[in-house]
């Protein structure tokens, strides 16, 4: 007995036993429960889930059913895991703030943002989502293959036909032995446009497909600051992403409020509100006077207010550095392909999916192609029947069986069994002259569908042209907007590539509001015209500064505490017409109480030129652009200033032109730059203007021959003058009269050196915007007062002008834009 008992002993090394029990572990792991598969994007739980759903005919346009219902089909049949698992997963995929395409139609409690959980499966019910008919669409057609359940007695799909790319629309996230998968969600247009782009130009590499798909698309919104993380994603398969909440410093009576209206993926809204209140009792941050949490059903707000004495930025900033306001989302794009985890680019993951997708319509296709074939088959048959009806009559009574009948048709017509069976099984009513010519029009069609469907058997392209039309389809019924804004980055290095070159319009608002546009928002009007609305402004904000420059191009914003900022063009955020802006604290850190003064583009530093600068005072400086190079995020000192100063304008200039300055009550002098030596950053400056009593100066300009000098007033009045009316002085002299100013025309508010080509805009305190052809304001007289530029109403008046070239047609009789009354 012992001897029997040894002989079933057997001597195996303990290391091998581990390693290799564990690798069978970590593989099952990997393969059937944590990884997606890069063709449907979905786990086998998913998967499982969907299917188990279209199999019980839980349709979206059938009633719901009890979510226990479907948790005990997917147990029983699919999945012999813990019923949590099962229902956790459909609870996730009906929820919008998880899913950015939610693939199950919840109907009770199916859990919130603030982390609450969802109502027990007996209470819930569920039903298909529309979208997720997309994924199912086709899958009875033997587009994909089964194999055995779990106990052998059903099959299951070992991969849905997914007609949309899952895996990157609704991202996953899975933690698997030794590796992981965490691929962000995407605007399931963008990734249509991707997978067309890749059909049109096979060897399209990461870095170009990111201008289709600009990046991941929460479905909370949120803000991703910088495209170098994703760049790196896309290209490696790893990187990671900054996200941030989307919020707006708001007045409030004097006092300011922080409103958050979006928050970054996946955080848990209940425990960032507990967190902000955690540190203001810590006192961690100071300032917030009061916190609330107005979120409904309609939207998220969360209300922070504010004390009088502190700067908002500051405590947003620091909201940003220790609260989930400012999460980071590591991507690591790893799923199986062929059954094995690989990490994955962009472009490989279309590529596989796209692949996935032939074989798709081809099995589809093939399918297709059998069933028409074997109709067409029958369909021949009872063709020859029709032909001999008297004689198959006959032969069929003639036959004792049906077995009979049909060895006879067969011989007799050489039929195969399946047609000899239709001829027997045929009805009286099929002998009739019409039942002949629709079984005639019938195989017509399925002959013409035969040829069809061997055509794109045989043809690639024509398969890639039913995936680029089917998409197209699907983007159409399914795709919207884009929810996460893509920003500037903190300290990333933005790909300059990526960015289009393109005119824009950067406008900049009393209050501080920017914006960028582009330059075609604006149609060019007559002159008198009432003007559109170029920006959505409070009741006590007006638009006070607007510039045309490239996207690419460095913005040099010089306040009128002398100290200048840098940005490229590109990273204003590009809003809606009527949209009021994004707060310019937000974008550069300008200390409380500084107001911008001018903004000067620039496209690179290597030049000669200077910055000419001029105060209200009549104070003028230049300073090589050389010396600006190196500006600091914190900013830098531009130019030194007297107490009761400030800078009104800066000029690109190459050191040798010509300027001229004008005063609110209508004085002017134009002298030449050489009389004004190079200075250093810090320097004040030499005069330019004497002023007389209560006067200061308005404006400045760089004087080109032959062209005009436009002045407009407050109240809509302007005019042209030739430059050569206007005599070269010395610096620091009173200077000549450049217009009349009555209390009908107001004071001066704008000069600008000006050619025929160009264009006018004119902004108004109440946002109205007019923009009209240069050459439509007259010409005259320096001691005149000009001619009505603008109808402006009793309680408004022009807040600021700008020059505008014509980079576009304009059409002055247009009426598809929106006029202001």
């Amino acid at each position: 007995m012992t001897e029997e008992r040894n002989s079933q002993i057997k001597e195996i090394d303990i290391g091998y036993e581990m390693r290799t029990s564990f690798m069978d572990y970590a593989m099952s792991v990997i393969v059937s429960r944590a990884l997606p598969d890069v063709r449907d994007g979905m786990k086998p739980v998913h998967r499982r889930v969907l299917y188990a759903m279209a199999d019980l005919g839980m349709s979206p346009d059938k009633p719901y059913k009890k979510s226990a219902r479907i948790v005990g089909e997917v147990l029983g049949k699919y999945h012999p895991h813990g019923d949590s698992s099962v229902y956790g997963t459909m609870v996730r995929m009906a929820q919008d703030f998880s899913l950015r395409y939610p693939l199950v139609d919840g109907h009770g409690n199916f859990g919130s943002i603030d982390g609450d959980g969802a109502a027990a499966m007996r209470y819930t019910e569920s039903r298909l989502s529309k979208i997720a008919m997309e994924l199912l669409r086709d899958i009875n057609k033997e587009t994909v293959d089964f194999i055995p359940n779990y106990d052998g007695e059903e099959t299951e799909p070992v991969v849905l036909p997914s007609r949309f790319p899952n895996l990157l629309v609704n991202g996953v996230s899975g933690i698997a032995v030794g590796m992981a998968t965490n691929i962000p969600p995407h605007n399931l247009g963008e990734v249509i446009d991707g997978i067309q782009l890749l059909i049109r130009k096979p060897d399209v590499t990461s870095l170009e497909l990111m201008s289709a798909i600009k990046g991941p698309d929460f479905p909370t919104g949120g803000l991703i600051l910088g495209r170098e993380g994703i760049k790196q994603a896309y290209a490696t398969g790893r990187g990671s992403v900054t996200m941030r909440a989307k919020a707006e410093i708001e007045d409030n009576g004097g006092k300011a409020r922080i409103v958050v209206t979006e928050i970054p993926y996946q955080v848990n809204k209940a425990r960032l509100v507990e967190k902000i209140a955690e540190l203001v009792r810590e006192k961690r941050i100071d300032g917030i006077t009061d916190l609330r949490d107005e979120s409904d059903r309609v939207g998220m707000r969360i209300v922070i207010e504010l004390r009088r004495d502190v700067n908002p930025s500051v405590v947003l900033n620091n909201l940003y550095k220790h609260t989930a306001l400012q999460s980071n989302f590591g991507i690591i794009m790893i799923a199986l392909v062929n059954g094995e985890p690989k990490v994955l680019s962009l472009r490989e993951v279309l590529h596989h999916y796209l692949v996935h997708q032939e074989e798709v319509i081809r099995r589809r296709t093939q399918f297709d192609l059998r069933k028409a074939e074997a109709r067409a088959h029958i369909l021949e048959g009872l063709r020859i029947a029709l032909d001999h009806i008297d004689e198959v009559i006959a032969l069929i009574r003639a036959s004792r069986t049906t077995e009979e009948a049909r060895a006879n048709l067969m011989e007799r017509f050489g039929l195969s069994n399946e047609q000899a069976q239709a001829i027997v099984e045929m009805r009286l009513r099929q002998l009739t002259g019409l039942e002949r010519e629709k079984i005639d029009a019938e195989y017509a069609e399925l002959m013409a569908l035969i040829t069809e469907l061997k055509a794109i058997l045989a043809d690639e392209q024509k398969v890639l042209a039913i995936i680029s039309e089917e998409l197209e389809e699907i983007k159409a019924k399914y795709g919207d907007e884009r929810r996460s804004e893509i920003t500037i980055g903190q300290e990333a290095i933005e790909d300059e590539d990526l960015i289009p070159r393109e005119d824009v319009v950067i406008t900049i608002s009393h209050t501080g509001y920017i914006k960028r546009l582009p330059v075609t928002t604006y149609r060019s009007q007559k002159r008198g015209g009432r003007g559109v609305v170029g920006m959505d402004t409070k009741v006590d904000d007006f638009v006070e500064h607007l510039f045309v420059t490239n996207s690419h191009h460095h913005l040099l914003f010089f306040t009128d505490k002398g100290k200048v900022y840098r940005l490229k063009a590109y990273e204003i955020p590009a809003l809606g017409r009527t949209a009021r802006g994004t707060p310019i604290i937000n974008l550069i850190q300008i200390e409380q109480g500084e107001k911008i003064s001018a903004i000067v583009p620039v496209e690179g530093f290597e030049s000669e030129d200077f910055l000419f600068f001029g105060t209200r005072q009549g104070v003028v400086k230049k300073t090589p652009l050389n010396d600006f190079t190196n500006i600091r995020k914190v900013g830098l000192i531009a130019l030194g200033l007297r107490e009761d100063d400030a800078l009104i304008d800066v000029r690109l200039t190459d050191g040798n032109q010509e300027l001229i300055m004008a005063t609110k009550q209508g004085m002017s002098i134009r002298f030449s730059e050489s009389d004004v030596r190079s200075m250093g950053r810090t320097a004040t400056g030499v005069k330019g203007i004497q002023l007389g009593e209560d006067d200061i100066v308005i404006a400045m300009d760089v004087v080109r021959a032959d062209d005009t000098v436009l002045i407009v007033t407050s109240k809509g009045f302007g005019k042209r003058t030739p430059e050569s009316e206007y005599r070269i002085q010395t610096r620091g002299g009173k200077g000549i009269k450049t217009l009349n100013v009555t209390s009908k025309n107001g004071y001066v508010v704008g000069l600008k050196v000006v050619r025929e080509d160009e264009d006018l805009m004119i902004i108004t305190t109440s946002g109205t915007l007019i923009r009209t052809s240069m050459s439509g304001i007259s010409v005259m007289g320096r001691n005149t007062q000009g001619v009505k530029l603008i109808n402006t109403r009793e309680d408004d008046e022009v807040s600021t002008v700008a020059r505008v070239s014509k980079s576009e047609e304009t059409d002055e009789e247009s009426e598809d834009e929106e006029i202001s009354e």
